[in-house]
């Protein structure tokens, strides 16, 4: 089966206070770095960014596609991704840009539990993890309906195509951690994953994101 990859990097990084694409991961940065981790285990590779959105220098064989609409959520990056697959492509693991410590051997069990399935996604109890998954070509008219409908749920397309569910417990076989799914949302959250791999963080971001995160905790909710 010929496979791809797409990574969703067109989000707002409101939490984050700065775009997280060129967040540095040691020698990397992250977009770059989650783009090499994914190419190890599919044939090609998909960025999906928003309009006007400016990306890090990223290989040649990678491709870039635009979002149509803005803020519509993952199902509008994944049908643009889908769309921007190469012809052979049988199906795609869709994830977010901001997983530096993705592990290969999550992506290659997800490809093998999607078997005669359309869809396979991660779950943990009730909650989906629609940027984990994998998903065939053929969901792309479904896909495209659910956006004319404005029904911008990704779970509303595991109800409609065939999914496979596959509990994050099995998935520690190959991610203990399930670092996989250990999205950096905020500057604390980048800052401990940071931490965990050892990436020494240069002093003006560190600081940048330390101030940005004070201030955070500091608003009113």
């Amino acid at each position: 089966m010929k496979t791809g990859g797409i990574i969703l990097c067109g989000g707002l990084s409101r939490r984050m206070g700065r775009p997280k694409a060129t967040l540095p991961c040691g020698p990397e940065l992250m977009l770059p770095r989650v783009a090499r981790l994914l190419g190890q285990v599919v044939d090609s590779l998909v960025v999906v960014a928003a309009v006007g959105q400016e990306l890090p220098p990223l290989p040649p064989h990678v491709r870039i596609a635009r979002d149509r609409r803005e803020n519509r959520g993952p199902l509008e990056g994944l049908c643009a991704g889908l769309e921007s697959l190469p012809d052979r492509s049988e199906a795609a693991y869709a994830t977010s840009c901001d997983v530096p410590l993705l592990v290969p051997a999550f992506v290659q069990m997800m490809f093998q539990r999607l078997a005669d399935y359309q869809a396979a996604v991660p779950v943990d109890g009730e909650f989906h993890h629609p940027l984990a998954a994998v998903y065939r070509a053929d969901v792309l008219p479904e896909i495209r309906a659910l956006l004319a409908a404005d029904q911008l749920r990704p779970r509303s397309l595991f109800q409609r195509v065939r999914t496979c569910l596959v509990p994050v417990e099995e998935l520690r076989a190959v991610d203990p951690e399930l670092l996989t799914l250990t999205n950096l949302n905020t500057p604390a959250d980048y800052l401990a994953a940071a931490s965990r791999a050892g990436w020494a963080v240069p002093a003006d971001v560190r600081e940048s994101l330390q101030t940005l995160d004070a201030t955070a905790r500091n608003m009113p909710s």
